[in-house]
Protein backbone atom coordinates (compact mmCIF):
# COMPACT_ATOMS: atom_id res chain seq x y z
CA UNK A 1 0.00 0.00 0.00
CA UNK A 2 1.38 3.41 -0.96
CA UNK A 3 1.24 6.02 1.77
CA UNK A 4 0.63 9.44 0.24
CA UNK A 5 0.62 11.42 3.45
CA UNK A 6 -1.68 11.84 6.43
CA UNK A 7 -4.12 14.35 4.92
CA UNK A 8 -4.33 12.63 1.53
CA UNK A 9 -4.93 9.22 3.13
CA UNK A 10 -7.54 10.51 5.59
CA UNK A 11 -9.30 12.33 2.77
CA UNK A 12 -9.39 9.27 0.54
CA UNK A 13 -13.06 8.53 1.17
CA UNK A 14 -14.17 11.90 -0.16
CA UNK A 15 -12.11 11.40 -3.33
CA UNK A 16 -13.74 8.02 -3.92
CA UNK A 17 -17.20 9.48 -3.36
CA UNK A 18 -16.55 12.25 -5.86
CA UNK A 19 -15.29 9.75 -8.46
CA UNK A 20 -18.40 7.61 -8.00
CA UNK A 21 -20.74 10.57 -8.45
CA UNK A 22 -18.93 11.57 -11.64
CA UNK A 23 -19.24 7.99 -12.92
CA UNK A 24 -23.00 8.00 -12.19
CA UNK A 25 -23.52 11.27 -14.06
CA UNK A 26 -21.67 10.08 -17.15
CA UNK A 27 -23.25 6.62 -17.25
CA UNK A 28 -25.92 5.51 -19.72
CA UNK A 29 -29.55 5.47 -18.57
CA UNK A 30 -30.08 2.07 -20.22
CA UNK A 31 -30.36 -0.78 -17.68
CA UNK A 32 -27.43 -3.21 -17.45
CA UNK A 33 -28.66 -6.73 -18.15
CA UNK A 34 -25.42 -8.58 -17.58
CA UNK A 35 -24.53 -9.72 -14.07
CA UNK A 36 -21.13 -11.48 -14.35
CA UNK A 37 -20.46 -11.43 -10.59
CA UNK A 38 -23.90 -12.85 -9.87
CA UNK A 39 -23.43 -15.50 -12.54
CA UNK A 40 -20.20 -16.67 -10.88
CA UNK A 41 -21.84 -16.65 -7.43
CA UNK A 42 -24.79 -18.70 -8.63
CA UNK A 43 -22.49 -21.19 -10.37
CA UNK A 44 -20.42 -21.75 -7.24
CA UNK A 45 -23.36 -21.65 -4.81
CA UNK A 46 -26.45 -22.89 -6.67
CA UNK A 47 -28.51 -23.67 -3.54
CA UNK A 48 -30.59 -26.81 -3.81
CA UNK A 49 -29.66 -29.18 -6.63
CA UNK A 50 -30.40 -32.72 -7.67
CA UNK A 51 -27.71 -35.31 -6.93
CA UNK A 52 -27.52 -38.99 -7.84
CA UNK A 53 -25.93 -41.84 -5.90
CA UNK A 54 -22.99 -42.90 -8.07
CA UNK A 55 -21.38 -45.47 -5.78
CA UNK A 56 -21.65 -47.13 -2.37
CA UNK A 57 -18.83 -48.81 -0.48
CA UNK A 58 -18.24 -50.25 2.96
CA UNK A 59 -16.38 -47.90 5.34
CA UNK A 60 -16.49 -50.23 8.39
CA UNK A 61 -18.69 -53.11 9.57
CA UNK A 62 -21.25 -50.50 10.70
CA UNK A 63 -20.84 -47.70 8.13
CA UNK A 64 -21.05 -47.03 4.41
CA UNK A 65 -19.75 -44.27 2.15
CA UNK A 66 -22.13 -42.83 -0.45
CA UNK A 67 -20.76 -41.05 -3.52
CA UNK A 68 -22.93 -38.39 -5.19
CA UNK A 69 -22.69 -36.64 -8.56
CA UNK A 70 -24.94 -34.02 -10.10
CA UNK A 71 -27.92 -35.58 -11.82
CA UNK A 72 -27.59 -33.16 -14.75
CA UNK A 73 -23.88 -33.90 -15.19
CA UNK A 74 -22.83 -30.37 -14.22
CA UNK A 75 -20.09 -29.32 -11.83
CA UNK A 76 -20.61 -29.50 -8.09
CA UNK A 77 -20.54 -26.36 -5.93
CA UNK A 78 -17.46 -25.20 -4.07
CA UNK A 79 -16.99 -26.21 -0.43
CA UNK A 80 -14.27 -26.24 2.23
CA UNK A 81 -12.85 -29.39 3.80
CA UNK A 82 -14.88 -29.84 6.99
CA UNK A 83 -18.20 -28.52 5.70
CA UNK A 84 -21.38 -30.56 5.35
CA UNK A 85 -24.19 -31.21 2.89
CA UNK A 86 -27.91 -31.35 3.62
CA UNK A 87 -29.97 -34.09 1.97
CA UNK A 88 -33.77 -34.12 1.69
CA UNK A 89 -35.46 -37.49 2.21
CA UNK A 90 -39.07 -38.11 1.17
CA UNK A 91 -40.43 -40.59 3.70
CA UNK A 92 -44.18 -41.11 3.69
CA UNK A 93 -45.86 -37.70 3.57
CA UNK A 94 -42.87 -35.96 5.12
CA UNK A 95 -39.75 -34.38 3.64
CA UNK A 96 -37.00 -34.75 6.23
CA UNK A 97 -33.64 -33.00 5.91
CA UNK A 98 -30.43 -34.25 7.47
CA UNK A 99 -26.92 -32.76 7.50
CA UNK A 100 -23.90 -35.00 6.86
CA UNK A 101 -20.24 -33.97 6.98
CA UNK A 102 -18.54 -34.46 3.63
CA UNK A 103 -15.78 -37.08 3.88
CA UNK A 104 -14.29 -36.52 0.38
CA UNK A 105 -11.94 -33.65 -0.43
CA UNK A 106 -13.02 -30.42 -2.16
CA UNK A 107 -10.49 -31.12 -4.90
CA UNK A 108 -12.31 -34.39 -5.69
CA UNK A 109 -15.45 -32.40 -6.50
CA UNK A 110 -13.87 -30.35 -9.28
CA UNK A 111 -14.38 -31.01 -12.98
CA UNK A 112 -16.95 -33.00 -14.90
CA UNK A 113 -15.94 -36.18 -13.06
CA UNK A 114 -16.27 -34.54 -9.65
CA UNK A 115 -18.09 -36.13 -6.75
CA UNK A 116 -18.86 -35.70 -3.06
CA UNK A 117 -18.98 -38.48 -0.51
CA UNK A 118 -20.58 -38.82 2.89
CA UNK A 119 -19.91 -41.64 5.31
CA UNK A 120 -22.84 -42.70 7.47
CA UNK A 121 -22.81 -45.06 10.40
CA UNK A 122 -25.78 -47.20 11.38
CA UNK A 123 -27.58 -45.78 14.37
CA UNK A 124 -27.69 -47.25 17.81
CA UNK A 125 -31.43 -46.91 18.16
CA UNK A 126 -31.76 -43.11 17.74
CA UNK A 127 -31.29 -42.34 14.05
CA UNK A 128 -33.76 -43.89 11.62
CA UNK A 129 -32.48 -41.84 8.67
CA UNK A 130 -28.98 -43.27 9.16
CA UNK A 131 -30.47 -46.77 9.03
CA UNK A 132 -32.59 -45.82 6.02
CA UNK A 133 -29.44 -44.76 4.16
CA UNK A 134 -27.54 -47.92 5.04
CA UNK A 135 -30.44 -50.30 4.38
CA UNK A 136 -32.44 -48.83 1.51
CA UNK A 137 -30.48 -46.32 -0.59
CA UNK A 138 -28.99 -47.76 -3.79
CA UNK A 139 -26.91 -46.63 -6.75
CA UNK A 140 -29.01 -44.49 -9.07
CA UNK A 141 -31.24 -43.00 -6.38
CA UNK A 142 -31.75 -39.24 -6.73
CA UNK A 143 -32.05 -36.67 -3.94
CA UNK A 144 -32.29 -32.93 -3.48
CA UNK A 145 -29.30 -31.54 -1.59
CA UNK A 146 -27.38 -28.43 -0.61
CA UNK A 147 -23.59 -28.69 -0.55
CA UNK A 148 -21.04 -26.61 1.34
CA UNK A 149 -22.60 -25.48 4.62
CA UNK A 150 -21.14 -24.86 8.07
CA UNK A 151 -18.22 -23.05 9.71
CA UNK A 152 -16.09 -26.08 10.66
CA UNK A 153 -13.09 -25.58 8.38
CA UNK A 154 -9.48 -24.45 8.57
CA UNK A 155 -8.89 -20.72 8.24
CA UNK A 156 -5.17 -19.76 8.09
CA UNK A 157 -5.83 -16.21 9.29
CA UNK A 158 -7.36 -17.60 12.47
CA UNK A 159 -5.98 -21.08 13.05
CA UNK A 160 -2.48 -22.31 13.90
CA UNK A 161 -0.45 -24.16 11.28
CA UNK A 162 -0.51 -27.32 13.42
CA UNK A 163 -3.99 -28.76 13.89
CA UNK A 164 -4.89 -31.57 16.26
CA UNK A 165 -8.21 -33.12 15.26
CA UNK A 166 -10.05 -34.96 18.04
CA UNK A 167 -12.51 -37.43 16.50
CA UNK A 168 -14.89 -39.99 17.88
CA UNK A 169 -16.89 -42.54 15.87
CA UNK A 170 -18.37 -41.12 12.68
CA UNK A 171 -16.96 -37.73 13.71
CA UNK A 172 -13.91 -38.73 11.67
CA UNK A 173 -15.66 -37.67 8.43
CA UNK A 174 -14.75 -33.94 8.27
CA UNK A 175 -11.16 -34.82 9.19
CA UNK A 176 -11.01 -37.41 6.40
CA UNK A 177 -11.92 -34.56 4.03
CA UNK A 178 -9.19 -32.34 5.52
CA UNK A 179 -6.61 -35.14 5.39
CA UNK A 180 -7.36 -35.84 1.73
CA UNK A 181 -7.04 -32.16 0.88
CA UNK A 182 -3.73 -31.84 2.77
CA UNK A 183 -2.36 -34.97 1.06
CA UNK A 184 -3.38 -33.52 -2.31
CA UNK A 185 -1.37 -30.38 -1.60
CA UNK A 186 -4.50 -28.18 -1.54
CA UNK A 187 -4.59 -27.34 2.18
CA UNK A 188 -1.56 -25.80 3.88
CA UNK A 189 -1.50 -27.18 7.42
CA UNK A 190 -0.02 -30.01 9.47
CA UNK A 191 -2.81 -32.34 10.61
CA UNK A 192 -2.65 -34.83 13.48
CA UNK A 193 -5.85 -36.85 13.96
CA UNK A 194 -6.45 -38.46 17.36
CA UNK A 195 -9.26 -40.89 16.58
CA UNK A 196 -11.11 -42.54 19.45
CA UNK A 197 -12.85 -45.87 18.80
CA UNK A 198 -14.01 -48.76 20.97
CA UNK A 199 -12.40 -51.59 18.99
CA UNK A 200 -10.14 -51.65 15.94
CA UNK A 201 -12.62 -53.57 13.79
CA UNK A 202 -15.04 -50.65 13.90
CA UNK A 203 -12.63 -47.88 12.89
CA UNK A 204 -14.40 -45.99 10.11
CA UNK A 205 -12.40 -45.33 6.89
CA UNK A 206 -9.43 -47.16 8.42
CA UNK A 207 -7.71 -48.14 5.16
CA UNK A 208 -8.24 -44.71 3.59
CA UNK A 209 -6.79 -42.95 6.63
CA UNK A 210 -3.74 -45.19 6.67
CA UNK A 211 -3.11 -44.49 2.98
CA UNK A 212 -3.15 -40.73 3.65
CA UNK A 213 -0.45 -40.75 6.33
CA UNK A 214 2.69 -38.85 5.44
CA UNK A 215 4.80 -35.85 6.39
CA UNK A 216 1.79 -33.60 6.98
CA UNK A 217 -0.94 -36.07 7.93
CA UNK A 218 -0.65 -38.24 11.03
CA UNK A 219 -3.39 -40.56 12.33
CA UNK A 220 -3.25 -41.89 15.90
CA UNK A 221 -5.89 -44.44 16.89
CA UNK A 222 -6.97 -44.57 20.54
CA UNK A 223 -9.04 -47.59 21.65
CA UNK A 224 -11.21 -47.59 24.76
CA UNK A 225 -12.33 -51.23 24.53
CA UNK A 226 -10.69 -54.42 25.72
CA UNK A 227 -8.43 -55.57 22.89
CA UNK A 228 -5.36 -57.43 24.30
CA UNK A 229 -3.32 -57.43 21.07
CA UNK A 230 -3.67 -53.70 20.41
CA UNK A 231 -0.24 -52.00 20.32
CA UNK A 232 -1.35 -48.39 20.02
CA UNK A 233 -2.79 -45.78 22.40
CA UNK A 234 -5.45 -46.88 24.87
CA UNK A 235 -8.20 -45.21 26.87
CA UNK A 236 -10.01 -42.01 25.99
CA UNK A 237 -8.85 -38.76 24.40
CA UNK A 238 -7.49 -37.50 27.69
CA UNK A 239 -5.51 -34.35 28.43
CA UNK A 240 -2.40 -36.52 28.68
CA UNK A 241 -2.79 -37.96 25.16
CA UNK A 242 -3.77 -34.59 23.68
CA UNK A 243 -0.68 -32.93 25.17
CA UNK A 244 1.55 -35.72 23.87
CA UNK A 245 0.66 -34.97 20.24
CA UNK A 246 0.35 -31.18 20.45
CA UNK A 247 2.82 -28.56 19.26
CA UNK A 248 3.49 -25.35 21.24
CA UNK A 249 1.04 -23.50 18.99
CA UNK A 250 -1.91 -25.73 18.05
CA UNK A 251 -5.54 -25.33 17.03
CA UNK A 252 -7.92 -28.10 18.10
CA UNK A 253 -10.84 -29.25 15.96
CA UNK A 254 -13.37 -31.55 17.65
CA UNK A 255 -16.08 -33.72 16.12
CA UNK A 256 -17.87 -36.70 17.65
CA UNK A 257 -20.79 -37.72 19.85
CA UNK A 258 -22.29 -35.34 22.40
CA UNK A 259 -20.87 -37.22 25.38
CA UNK A 260 -17.38 -36.79 23.93
CA UNK A 261 -17.84 -33.01 23.73
CA UNK A 262 -18.65 -32.79 27.40
CA UNK A 263 -15.65 -34.94 28.30
CA UNK A 264 -13.23 -33.00 26.10
CA UNK A 265 -14.30 -29.62 27.42
CA UNK A 266 -13.07 -30.70 30.86
CA UNK A 267 -9.87 -32.27 29.49
CA UNK A 268 -8.96 -29.14 27.50
CA UNK A 269 -9.45 -27.02 30.62
CA UNK A 270 -6.66 -29.02 32.26
CA UNK A 271 -4.30 -27.88 29.48
CA UNK A 272 -5.25 -24.17 29.76
CA UNK A 273 -5.96 -23.99 26.05
CA UNK A 274 -7.48 -20.61 25.09
CA UNK A 275 -10.99 -20.74 23.64
CA UNK A 276 -9.81 -19.12 20.39
CA UNK A 277 -7.76 -22.27 19.71
CA UNK A 278 -10.70 -24.71 20.04
CA UNK A 279 -13.23 -25.41 17.29
CA UNK A 280 -16.26 -27.64 17.97
CA UNK A 281 -18.35 -29.00 15.13
CA UNK A 282 -22.09 -28.70 15.80
CA UNK A 283 -23.37 -32.09 16.95
CA UNK A 284 -27.00 -32.17 15.83
CA UNK A 285 -30.09 -32.21 17.96
CA UNK A 286 -29.77 -33.22 21.59
CA UNK A 287 -30.17 -36.96 22.04
CA UNK A 288 -31.91 -36.51 25.39
CA UNK A 289 -33.00 -32.95 26.11
CA UNK A 290 -33.92 -33.86 29.71
CA UNK A 291 -30.22 -34.16 30.61
CA UNK A 292 -29.57 -30.44 30.07
CA UNK A 293 -29.51 -27.89 32.85
CA UNK A 294 -32.79 -26.10 33.44
CA UNK A 295 -35.04 -28.49 31.55
CA UNK A 296 -38.45 -28.68 33.33
CA UNK A 297 -38.53 -32.38 34.21
CA UNK A 298 -42.13 -32.19 35.40
CA UNK A 299 -43.17 -31.68 31.75
CA UNK A 300 -41.15 -34.45 30.11
CA UNK A 301 -44.15 -36.77 29.58
CA UNK A 302 -46.49 -34.04 28.32
CA UNK A 303 -47.78 -33.50 24.79
CA UNK A 304 -48.84 -29.99 23.82
CA UNK A 305 -50.88 -28.43 21.02
CA UNK A 306 -48.75 -26.60 18.48
CA UNK A 307 -50.52 -24.11 16.23
CA UNK A 308 -48.53 -23.51 13.04
CA UNK A 309 -49.18 -20.46 10.87
CA UNK A 310 -47.92 -20.20 7.29
CA UNK A 311 -49.28 -17.07 5.67
CA UNK A 312 -53.06 -17.33 6.08
CA UNK A 313 -52.93 -21.11 6.54
CA UNK A 314 -53.09 -22.60 10.04
CA UNK A 315 -52.58 -26.17 11.34
CA UNK A 316 -52.84 -27.56 14.86
CA UNK A 317 -50.59 -30.54 15.59
CA UNK A 318 -49.27 -32.48 18.58
CA UNK A 319 -45.81 -31.67 19.94
CA UNK A 320 -44.05 -33.76 22.57
CA UNK A 321 -42.16 -31.90 25.29
CA UNK A 322 -39.02 -33.97 24.65
CA UNK A 323 -38.96 -33.47 20.88
CA UNK A 324 -37.93 -30.30 19.10
CA UNK A 325 -40.40 -28.18 17.14
CA UNK A 326 -38.70 -29.35 13.93
CA UNK A 327 -39.43 -33.01 14.74
CA UNK A 328 -43.07 -32.19 15.55
CA UNK A 329 -43.44 -30.40 12.22
CA UNK A 330 -41.80 -33.23 10.28
CA UNK A 331 -44.03 -35.83 11.93
CA UNK A 332 -47.05 -33.83 10.76
CA UNK A 333 -45.73 -33.51 7.21
CA UNK A 334 -45.18 -29.76 7.49
CA UNK A 335 -42.10 -28.63 5.60
CA UNK A 336 -39.63 -26.33 7.35
CA UNK A 337 -36.19 -25.41 6.07
CA UNK A 338 -33.36 -26.95 8.13
CA UNK A 339 -29.60 -27.01 7.80
CA UNK A 340 -27.35 -27.93 10.68
CA UNK A 341 -30.16 -29.11 13.03
CA UNK A 342 -27.93 -27.83 15.83
CA UNK A 343 -29.28 -24.33 16.44
CA UNK A 344 -26.42 -22.64 14.60
CA UNK A 345 -27.28 -21.90 10.96
CA UNK A 346 -30.66 -20.21 11.46
CA UNK A 347 -32.38 -21.92 8.51
CA UNK A 348 -35.27 -22.95 10.79
CA UNK A 349 -35.62 -19.52 12.46
CA UNK A 350 -39.18 -19.35 13.77
CA UNK A 351 -41.33 -16.69 15.45
CA UNK A 352 -43.06 -17.75 18.68
CA UNK A 353 -46.35 -15.84 18.77
CA UNK A 354 -47.62 -17.26 22.05
CA UNK A 355 -46.69 -19.93 24.58
CA UNK A 356 -43.30 -20.97 25.90
CA UNK A 357 -40.35 -23.13 24.87
CA UNK A 358 -37.16 -24.50 26.38
CA UNK A 359 -34.09 -23.78 24.25
CA UNK A 360 -31.20 -26.22 24.50
CA UNK A 361 -28.37 -24.19 26.11
CA UNK A 362 -25.63 -25.88 24.08
CA UNK A 363 -27.51 -25.32 20.79
CA UNK A 364 -28.66 -21.74 21.23
CA UNK A 365 -27.08 -19.98 18.27
CA UNK A 366 -29.56 -17.10 18.12
CA UNK A 367 -28.62 -13.47 17.80
CA UNK A 368 -29.36 -11.30 20.83
CA UNK A 369 -32.08 -9.45 18.93
CA UNK A 370 -33.84 -12.74 18.10
CA UNK A 371 -33.91 -13.65 21.78
CA UNK A 372 -35.42 -10.26 22.61
CA UNK A 373 -38.11 -10.44 19.91
CA UNK A 374 -39.28 -14.03 20.43
CA UNK A 375 -37.53 -15.94 17.68
CA UNK A 376 -36.13 -19.44 18.14
CA UNK A 377 -34.32 -21.97 16.01
CA UNK A 378 -36.93 -24.71 15.79
CA UNK A 379 -34.39 -27.55 15.87
CA UNK A 380 -33.21 -26.42 19.33
CA UNK A 381 -36.56 -25.38 20.86
CA UNK A 382 -38.86 -27.70 22.85
CA UNK A 383 -42.47 -26.90 23.82
CA UNK A 384 -43.24 -26.27 27.49
CA UNK A 385 -46.86 -25.22 26.90
CA UNK A 386 -49.42 -25.03 24.14
CA UNK A 387 -47.99 -22.52 21.69
CA UNK A 388 -48.41 -20.76 18.37
CA UNK A 389 -45.56 -20.27 15.91
CA UNK A 390 -45.16 -18.64 12.51
CA UNK A 391 -42.93 -20.28 9.92
CA UNK A 392 -42.00 -19.14 6.40
CA UNK A 393 -44.04 -20.36 3.42
CA UNK A 394 -42.01 -22.89 1.39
Amino acid sequence: MKVKGFLKDVGGASRVTKARLEAFESASAAPVREDPIGDVARAWHPGRLRVKVDGIKTASPTAKSFRFVREDGGELPFFYAGQYMVIDFEIGKSVISRPYSISSAPSQARGKEGFVEITVRRSRGDGFICDHLNDNVKVGDVFTAQIGLGQFYYEPLRDAKHVVALAGGVGITPFASMAREVAAGRLDMDLTILYGSVVSTDIILKDELEALQGDRVHVVHVLSGDEPDWKGERGFLSAEIIKKYSAPDTTYFICGPQVMYRFLREELKKLDIPARRVRFEVFGQAKDITTFEGYPMELKDRTFKLTVRRGIHEDVIDAKATESLVVALERAGIRIETGCRSGECGFCRTKVLSGSVYVCPENDGRRAADRDFGYVHACAAYPTSDLTIKIPIE
